[in-house]
């Protein structure tokens, strides 16, 4: 029986289990929608490395690497 495993099934085999599913927990709490500062609705979505931009109010601003802590 095949194992869902997510984005990280890009990787086949390859760099071991844990390895590959953190890589799968990170980049699903990054392409999730986060919660603006400013307007406080769920309308950001992550431009680039550590940019991130609400879809509501347009701004624009930085946070962490992959999520807005």
């Amino acid at each position: 029986m095949a194992r869902k495993v997510g984005s990280a099934g890009r990787f086949g085999t390859r760099y071991g289990r844990s390895v590959r599913t953190l890589i799968a927990d990170i980049e699903k709490k990054q392409k999730v929608k986060h919660k603006c500062p400013y307007c406080s609705k769920t309308a950001v979505k992550r431009l680039a490395f550590g940019i991130f931009k609400c879809n509501k109010c347009n701004s624009k601003f930085a946070g962490k690497a992959y999520f807005i802590e």
